[in-house]
């Protein structure tokens, strides 16, 4: 554990040192959000959002990319060199299967979330969902999350899902629809949540710290170090992305970091768990996904605005207000959560 807690403090460090040069050069290239009328699923502009959140165009957007490659490389370069100072390792995977299952979702989904953000900001966006047709990125999403999937079931071996309680269910083949499923769901909720300063983030932190704590009790050491590794410098960059933001996520921060919470939760063998650790992401997605349907087919709309958290802002509740509490609420989740996955 202590040298976990090492490694955290040093990715916290590091990530500290070098942000501010990296917003810097984000306000060069310009990669900064854009006053905009943005438009719903079906092409309806959304008035409500654009009023609420006018304030925040010109903040830099990409702070997942600093994330995202501080992880990678700090991770590429201590963890070879723990093996060879002699720290016993303990896993519960094959070692370079594992690594390959996470780093492969931590980077590929950046990277598609990344290739967004460019054609959102840049202007290459004509005629498409506010940067790749939604269909498009959506369709792009399934085929990395069937891929990752099928490394789990066939390279890993997994193809349970344990309901507190029950047992285990042995899902077979269907796992790789299930496990899809589960990594597109953690993506697309966790972008849609990263609408608020320190939203996001904020809870992202806290459901972390829970998988951490579990990953540490089965003594999965690869996977613990990646954590502590992305767990320090995402709290860097919460810092800089409280109320009033510095420096947003970005999709190429939100559509990573979901889905390799996902993909932990599947390593870890405790979805049900999961869903009660990000139990935040689960109603943010599910209110945009009501109103999405209840447009489309009753033709009217349950909420005033959607996400859940959009609506909080609409009805008077001040930012940072929702945010906190948003964290408050997702500390007992994750105590929840925790809780379900060790009894």
């Amino acid at each position: 554990m202590a040298l976990l807690l090492g490694l955290l403090i040093f990715s916290f460090i590091l990530t500290s040192l070098l942000i501010v040069p990296f917003i810097n050069l984000l306000y060069k290239l310009r990669f900064q959000r854009r006053e905009q009328k943005t438009k719903d699923a079906f092409g309806r502009l959304t008035p409500i959002f654009d009023k609420l959140h006018r304030q925040k165009a010109g903040t830099p957007v990409g702070g997942g990319l600093l994330v995202i490659t501080i992880v990678s490389l700090l991770f590429a370069i201590i963890f070879p060199l723990i093996k060879f100072l002699g720290v016993y390792i303990t896993q519960v995977y094959p070692l370079q299967e594992e690594l390959n299952v996470i780093f492969f979702t931590f980077i590929s989904f950046g990277l598609l979330g990344l290739y967004d953000d460019i054609m959102k900001f840049f202007g290459f966006q004509k005629h498409k969902f506010f940067g790749l047709r939604l269909w498009h990125k959506f369709a792009i999403q399934w085929l990395l999350a069937l891929i990752i999937a099928v490394l789990l079931f066939v390279n890993l071996q997994i193809d349970i899902f344990y309901i507190p309680f029950f047992g285990i269910l042995y899902l077979k083949w269907l796992y790789i629809p299930f496990a899809a499923f589960v990594i597109v769901s953690f993506a697309n909720a966790v972008n849609i949540t990263d609408g608020l300063d320190g939203l996001a983030t904020g809870v992202l932190m806290i459901a972390i710290f829970a998988l951490w704590f579990l990953s540490a009790s089965i003594l999965d050491t690869p996977l613990s170090i990646f954590l502590a590794l992305w767990l320090g410098s995402l709290i860097a960059f919460l810092y800089f992305n409280v109320y009033p933001a510095r420096i947003f996520l970005g999709d190429v921060g939100a559509l990573s970091f979901g889905a390799t919470l996902a993909v932990v939760g599947l390593l870890l063998g405790k979805v049900m768990a999961l869903v009660i650790i990000g139990a935040i992401f689960i109603v943010e997605i599910a209110s945009s996904l009501t109103q999405l349907l209840s447009r489309r087919f009753r033709k009217k709309k349950v909420f005033s605005v959607a996400p859940f958290h959009l609506w909080l802002q609409h009805i008077g509740w001040e930012e940072p207000k929702i945010v906190f509490r948003a964290w408050l609420a997702g500390i007992i989740l994750a105590l929840f959560g925790v809780w379900l996955a060790v009894i």
